[in-house]
């Protein structure tokens, strides 16, 4: 099963077998840093939004728009979820960031290294 990104250039539209790929590993980079990982889902409630954030007492809930997106602004989209889930301030947020993606970028790797 995929874990990264559905095309090389990054183009393509992602699919929701893709997009559930993603939320496990990242799911798994956060909680490895030591923090919460929110709970992922598509579509938003909310009709015409890309993303929003529902928080609850245990963390929050990320909603992403995957339907007509390319790759790279959902894969963000569920980035910036997370450091906004934990409440970082810059330096942190910027850190944890460049490690998400980079974990992203290596999965991409793998998944054409065969």
């Amino acid at each position: 099963m995929s874990t990264a990104a559905p095309a090389d250039d990054g183009s393509a539209a992602a699919s929701t077998l893709e997009f559930a790929s993603a939320a496990r590993l990242l799911s798994a980079a956060t909680r490895r840093a030591g923090l919460v990982a929110p709970g992922f889902r598509t579509p938003p409630r909310i009709v015409g939004v890309d993303r929003t954030i529902r928080r609850h007492p245990a963390g929050a809930t990320v909603s992403v728009r995957v339907r007509g997106r390319p790759w790279p602004a959902i894969a963000a989209d569920m980035i910036d979820g997370i450091v906004v889930t934990n409440r970082l301030d810059a330096r942190r947020a910027n850190r944890l960031r460049a490690d998400l993606w980079d974990v992203m970028n290596h999965a991409h790797r793998q998944r054409h290294v065969a």
